[in-house]
């Protein structure tokens, strides 16, 4: 089968933008591909972050990765930091990277424009997803809309270092994407990516009443001042929501009721919580039962970084022969 690759920044508990747009399908990949997925703790540290923190969101992130289905038998899961060859192959990489294109990075323009500092770590980071990418030499690499500009370099820095050191037989695949069916899911406000730090999430691991409590303010279609307004569906957020989390003949009777003001929004609130909190339960009563038992956790992270390494060392291995560096034969 097919190596993929894809990587997720230790944020803490799941929500449900991170579980629509990507981990449901990585779990639907296993199925298909040689899975390799990772807690990218390193990217984690590019931007000012909460030290003491950080151990604690990674386990968290890997509980919730698992308890979602992620199975460490058939894919290999592992924390970043604990392979060190992402960040020797991410130097490698570094001396062919153009740094025009990471200027050019539409997240780094976003995210720098909003430092007075910039650290060098942010301009590299896409050079330390390549490393990531290129050292499991995955073929395919299941992304969102957001990413395919960092794909993108990712083949231009793949096929720079195989001209300069193994042009004739590419020593390094270049990546293509499997995009998801939820490309981009807005925020609780409507208008933003659903986003941890903008606070318009819905967690994967909340309580019921967690979820009621959060959806009960969310935004709607604007035009609905009073419940006897009729709505447009298809610029509603919870509308599209319903479509990930409601039966087909619910998402019927939701756009129906909205057209003709059958309803109010709180009505369709309350049929969307109830969608989500029977499709999250099962989700957090697994992750209930991982963080009761630690050792189990942090032996699945152990056992997935020793398979991860095994790979990643036979491609730094390669990598460095080819470069021609002393003791590397």
């Amino acid at each position: 089968m097919d190596r993929i690759f894809s990587g997720i920044q230790p944020t803490g508990d799941l929500h449900i933008g991170n579980w629509l747009g990507a981990v449901r399908n990585w779990v639907a990949l296993q199925d298909r591909f040689d899975c390799v997925y990772c807690i990218v703790d390193l990217h984690a540290v590019t931007v000012p972050y909460e030290v003491p923190a950080l151990a604690a969101r990674t386990r968290d992130m890997a509980i919730g990765l698992v308890a979602a289905g992620i199975d460490p038998d058939r894919a290999i899961l592992f924390v970043q930091s604990a392979v060190p060859e992402h960040a020797e192959l991410n130097w490698l990489l570094t001396t062919v990277a153009p740094l025009g294109e990471l200027e050019r990075m539409t997240q780094f323009k976003d995210k720098s424009e909003k430092l007075e500092s910039i650290p060098a770590g942010l301009l590299c980071y896409p050079v330390l997803q390549t490393a990531d990418i290129l050292l499991y030499r995955a073929a395919k690499v299941p992304v969102g809309e957001d990413q395919l500009q960092h794909l993108e370099l990712s083949r231009e820095i793949a096929r720079r270092w195989n001209a300069a050191y193994s042009p004739i037989e590419p020593y390094f695949p270049e990546p293509q994407p499997l995009l998801s069916a939820a490309k981009r899911i807005k925020g609780l406000d409507g208008q933003t990516k659903m986003s941890k730090s903008l606070g318009n999430t819905i967690g994967l691991l909340e309580s019921p009443e967690e979820i009621w409590e959060k959806l009960r303010p969310a935004a709607t279609d604007p035009a609905r001042v009073t419940r006897r307004d009729p709505g447009t569906p298809e610029i509603c957020n919870l509308y599209a929501l319903h479509q990930h989390f409601s039966s087909p003949e619910t998402v019927v009777e939701v756009a129906e009721k909205c057209r003709t003001a059958g309803w109010g929004c709180l009505d369709c609130k309350r049929r969307l919580a109830d969608a989500m909190i029977e499709t999250l339960a099962p989700i957090r009563l697994k992750a209930e039962a991982l963080k009761r038992d630690p050792a189990a956790m942090d032996a699945i992270l152990t056992r997935g970084a020793e398979r991860a390494r095994a790979i990643a060392a036979s491609t730094l291995r390669g990598a460095r022969r080819l470069m021609g560096f002393y003791g590397a034969a």
